[in-house]
């Protein structure tokens, strides 16, 4: 279930870490309390080496145990096992804390890389498909029929980076990306979240929190550059889970930028594993031909 918290998708890159700068404070440190500059010994360090590793296996088996819980918990096989998906229900931007008209919506997912969202709303009707690195927009206020920009089709892929089926589903291993354990979270009152993180070789990281008591996915949290490139907190919160032929999905998705709310996407219904015909991604000859 490629759940998003808006079907509008989002680029991001990830600004390297300051990590060199740590790491000469701390030999700068070392060197001072250490005047003679002696080497430190070798089985020592070896020692600490294998200690270290050893800490970071545990580390990783722990972070993989969650995953594997979280997935029990959405359906376990039967999660896995979802091919298709057809959401229906409604999509409301905010602006200043207040909800703006809703949009109906209708999204069309196939695993791994398909997806057509259709809105209706006061501006009439948009559809937005994409398909592996390709995809195309149709809008009836503009009647316009155009395919994506490169910067568009990046937005959907950072959409799938950020997905909690990329995290339980394991795409973000084919990219060489790394899972790890941050510990727990508070959560509200009396309420937990084991944390886990996915750190990509080109430095992005997703942290998905995990219900420590349910093991359902509560959050997303990543960052992503604005226009005047500055990194900014985005945030995907799930609620309102309900359990369809033994699959159990958030209903509620609320999306947050820099702390405050910016969308909300509310199901009507989800479907699984319904027939969704590839003529749905194919960019239509014209306007005429639009379905």
């Amino acid at each position: 279930m490629n759940f998003k918290a808006s079907p509008r998708h989002k680029f991001a890159r990830r600004a390297l870490p300051l990590f060199l700068l740590c790491a000469l404070l701390s030999v700068s440190a070392f060197a001072q309390a250490t005047p003679d500059n002696s080497p430190p010994k070798v089985g020592a360090t070896a020692a600490a080496a294998a200690a270290a590793a050893t800490a970071q296996a545990a580390n990783d088996e722990k972070a993989e145990e969650i995953v594997r819980r979280a997935i029990e918990a959405q359906g376990g096989s039967a999660y896995l096992g979802v091919k298709t998906l057809i959401g229906r229900g409604y999509y409301s931007q905010f602006d200043k804390g207040f909800s703006l008209p809703p949009q109906t919506f209708v999204d069309y997912l196939v695993f791994p890389d398909r997806e057509r969202t259709e809105f209706r709303g006061g501006r009439g009707r948009a559809i937005q498909t994409n398909d592996g690195d390709r995809g195309w927009l149709f809008e009836s206020s503009t009647h316009s029929l155009v395919d994506m920009k490169p910067e568009q089709v990046a937005d959907f892929r950072l959409a799938m980076r950020t997905s909690t089926d990329n995290l339980l589903r394991g795409w973000w291993r084919k990219e060489g990306a790394r899972l790890t354990y941050l510990g727990r979270r508070e959560a509200g009152l009396a309420k937990r979240n084991e944390a886990v993180r996915v750190t990509y070789p080109d430095g992005f990281t997703v942290d998905y929190e995990i219900g420590a008591k349910d093991f359902l996915p509560a959050k997303t949290l990543y960052k992503r550059k604005n226009a005047e490139g500055e990194e900014v907190a985005e945030e995907d919160r799930f609620a309102s889970y309900k359990v369809i032929n033994g699959l159990t999905v958030p209903f509620v998705i609320d999306h947050y930028r820099a702390g405050v709310q910016s969308s909300r996407i509310n199901y009507d219904s989800v479907e699984f594993n319904t027939p969704v015909p590839d003529t749905l991604f194919a960019k239509p000859a014209n306007i005429k031909a639009i379905k």
